[in-house]
């Protein structure tokens, strides 16, 4: 035989895996296969659509894509009939990837053709609202917006006064005093898609307490079973940094309410959705232990007759008999005492004085 071995890979293709796990799941569970076949997972979804997968994510923030519950228990997916949908509209992908284009400070005072000093009063004073944000190097909070918005704003007349003009002295005095609305309106959009996303109403509490502190979110939700259920639908939170690194405190902080007419407008907000939530469906409850059977009157009788003849006596004399019992020792002191003095010799005080003068 010649050295040139010829030799054949045993290892199956991408396709054929790919073939095997559809025939194993669809034999394991028919309808979650179905449902798989019928939708997509959402990086599938983004590049059907010709998105990055940040602008698909915005996307599905804004309602121009719907999603839909895994059936499986994973992730939320989009259907088939949806990316048909939006395939299907006019302008399509021009237009989709215009609706969600997102700009920051500068490119955005681009838009406006107005400086960038200018453009961040404008985002202070709440004329313009961010869509997502994120912390560069060092960790400074970049806020973004929606270019599409951006130009509607300056397309309208009213608003030519503040793009070129001076900003009124009103609208000053309280960017002096520190005004900034920037993080307060993006919570406004951010629980404004969440309550989007979901109709269950404990879903619907969790949504609006996720913008609270937890001491808040307890003095509303004083029941722990209650806190414990609406926390299972606590929404996903977008991670910036690791666990407790000054980065995630950055976010933490810009993801929970501070100003007290805000904190007060979502109190009341979990307050009315909580009791919806009540009416629709209780919070589950740890089952009770079962208590300790009492003894009917017809069992303890025919315990009383099942009981042998030699012991036929009432409980309580038993128990009596029992307790008066004494050592053998004692009781024979006390025959020999009772004999030597005198027989059945009266007690307490008269037996005493009948010792003492015989």
């Amino acid at each position: 035989m010649s050295g040139n071995t010829i030799t054949q890979s045993v290892t199956p293709s991408a396709n054929t895996a790919a073939a095997l796990v559809s025939a194993t799941v669809g034999s394991a569970n028919p309808a979650v296969a179905t449902a798989a076949r019928q939708t997509l997972a959402q990086s599938r979804a983004a590049r059907e659509l010709g998105l990055k997968r940040g602008e698909f994510d915005l996307a599905v923030r804004l309602g121009c894509v719907r999603t839909v519950p895994d059936e499986g228990g994973g992730g939320r997916r989009v259907a088939r009939a949806e990316i048909d949908r939006v395939m299907s509209e006019a302008g399509f992908p021009d237009g989709l990837k215009k609706r969600v284009e997102a700009v920051g400070t500068s490119e955005g005072a681009a838009l406006m053709d107005v400086t960038a000093a200018r453009f961040t009063r404008f985002a202070r004073l709440g004329f313009v609202v961010p869509v997502k944000f994120y912390l560069n190097r060092y960790r400074a909070v970049v806020w973004l917006y929606l270019a599409e918005e951006l130009r509607q704003f300056a397309e309208v007349e009213e608003n030519a006064p503040l793009l070129n003009g001076r900003t009124p002295e009103g609208l000053r005095d309280q960017l002096d005093a520190g005004l900034d609305l920037r993080a307060r309106n993006w919570r406004g959009r951010h629980v404004g898609f969440l309550l989007r996303q979901t109709k269950d109403p404990w879903a619907r509490a969790a949504a609006v307490a996720s913008l609270l502190d937890p001491a808040q979110v307890a003095e509303i939700v004083a029941d722990p079973y209650e806190r414990a259920y609406m926390n299972r639908f606590d929404p996903e939170r977008t991670t910036h940094g690791a666990p407790d690194s000054p980065a995630a405190h950055v976010a933490a902080r810009i993801m929970t309410a501070e100003d007290p007419d805000e904190i007060s407008w979502l109190r009341s907000d979990l307050a009315n959705t909580l009791q919806e939530a009540r009416a629709h469906r209780r919070a589950p409850r740890p089952t009770p232990k079962p208590a300790t059977p009492v003894v009917s009157r017809e069992r303890s009788q025919l315990i009383e007759e099942r009981r042998p003849s030699g012991d036929a006596r009432q409980p309580t004399e038993a128990f009596r008999s029992a307790d008066v019992r004494r050592p053998t020792g004692v009781r024979q002191q006390a025959e020999v005492r009772q004999t030597v003095d005198e027989p059945e010799r009266p007690r307490r005080l008269l037996g005493w004085l009948r010792r003492r003068n015989p």
